[in-house]
């Protein structure tokens, strides 16, 4: 460069400068690129390309649940063959633990849930008595059967249905969706001033209001009667339930007098009179003119026989042409006869008391009988009489005093507002009726 004149040679300089300086920044980019797929290091990048396909983790096996329901013949035993278990698996669970008893006591339409796990073990079972009641019991880890009782509340709704008897009171509860055990309720709230085997007329009309009971949305069963009217032959009949400080459950007109007589009309319901009180009745099996000093009911074998009143039971037992015979000892020198059972109730011993309503037996053919059905006797001071015709000369049952009365109303005013509270087309009043699910019908 020193043949060059000076001047070329601080240009030539510079420029050498400029192209280094060039290179060097050059090198520092690329020294410093990085992939334009990543921010990471090669080893971090790898870490994270594993991490983020990771191997599909399997699902835990699930369990299967079978319900059987008890049905008749059914035993503990043969219920745990049908699920797949040996008896083995029965007497592990009822040693394990004492509350295991329950098992013992299973009745028809009692449903168990057997928890099975994919080795066909069982994991938990699961008894429901009801909807509402459920006992189960889970294997832990030591082999032993935990046991839990479980009880849920349901949502109660009023509901209230009409009907009119164009055939039987039964056929119309039917017609409505009333189950026969409310009908039979709905009967012997009213049995101490309608008779029903004689005096229910066609176009006689009732009403009742009732309590339904729902679980998840869904009715499961019905519950209280809490009030109802009965129309007969044009006489109204209005009775709501009130259960005093007591505790004692009772049904009572508004005005506070009781709807519980001193005696019941009828100790069988629905049945028929087949042979009425007579001084001059020929006997069916002697054929001869002998006086008929009781009521006879034609009913099916089986019927339930209820006490007309409260009392003592003096016998209990066969007694000649009677066969078998309860007789029961009533306040007032008042005593009934109850003949030709074909077996007593459980509860029915010489010397107990029983209530009004409460079955005493059933009805049979036993002793001298030529068919199916009850001889019923009522006595006073010993001697028979027609219990047909004295029946308004009995003491009737204590109505509420007034301290007593005042309460009955408070309390029981909101269900008499709802019996009450109907439209012309026989729909049920909103504005009243808070709760109160719908189907009022008329029945045809």
């Amino acid at each position: 460069m020193d043949h060059l004149p000076k001047n070329h040679q601080k240009l030539l300089a510079g420029l050498m400068v400029i192209l280094l300086l060039l290179i060097a920044y050059s090198s520092f980019v690329a020294l410093n690129k990085t992939p334009a797929s990543s921010n990471a290091t090669p080893e971090l990048e790898a870490y994270n390309t594993t991490i983020a396909s990771p191997e599909p983790i399997p699902a835990p096996p699930q369990n299967s649940r079978l319900m059987l329901e008890v049905k008749n013949g059914d035993t503990l035993s043969s219920i745990f063959k049908q699920a797949g278990f040996g008896p083995e698996l029965v007497d592990e669970i009822m040693k394990s633990n004492q509350d295991a008893k329950v098992l013992k006591n299973l009745f028809l339409g009692n449903r168990l849930a057997f928890d099975i796990d994919s080795a066909k073990a069982l994991v938990s079972l699961e008894v429901f008595k009801s909807p509402l009641e459920s006992f189960k019991f889970s294997r832990q880890p030591d082999g032993s059967f935990d046991y839990q009782h479980k009880v849920l509340t349901p949502d109660i709704k009023f509901a209230m249905r009409d009907a009119v008897i164009t055939e039987s009171l039964f056929r119309a509860a039917e017609k409505g969706g009333i189950p026969d055990a409310m009908t039979t309720q709905l009967a012997n709230i009213f049995g101490g001033v309608i008779d029903f085997i004689m005096d229910t007329r066609e176009g006689d009309t009732f009403r009742v209001l009732f309590e339904e009971k729902f679980l998840d949305g869904k009715r499961i069963g019905f519950g209280k009667i809490l009030a109802a009217e009965f129309v007969n032959q044009g006489k109204h009949f209005t009775a709501v339930r009130y259960e005093d400080q007591q505790g004692h459950v009772n049904f009572f007109s508004p005005k506070g007098e009781s709807m519980r007589k001193a005696f019941l009309l009828n100790p069988v319901d629905f049945t028929r009179i087949s042979s009425g009180f007579s001084i001059s009745r020929k006997h069916p099996i002697l054929n001869t003119i002998r006086a008929h000093k009781g009521t006879d009911y034609a009913a099916p074998r089986g019927t339930p026989v209820v006490a007309t009143s409260d009392g003592r039971i003096t016998f209990e037992g066969i007694n000649g042409s009677f066969g078998k015979l309860v007789v029961i000892q009533h306040s007032g020198s008042v005593t009934t006869k109850y003949a030709h059972l074909n077996d007593f109730a459980k509860a029915v011993k010489l010397g107990s008391r029983v209530r009004q309503g409460e079955v005493i037996g059933f009805v049979g053919a036993t002793g001298a009988a030529t068919g199916p059905h009850l001889h019923y006797e009522f006595l006073m001071d010993g001697v028979q009489r027609d219990s047909r015709k004295v029946y308004d000369k009995l003491p009737q049952a204590d109505a509420l005093s007034k301290n007593e009365l005042t309460v009955f109303q408070q309390r029981t005013n909101q269900y008499l507002t709802m019996l009450k509270g109907e439209t012309e087309k026989g729909t049920i009043a909103a504005s009243t009726t808070k709760g109160l699910s719908k189907g009022a019908v008329l029945l045809q």
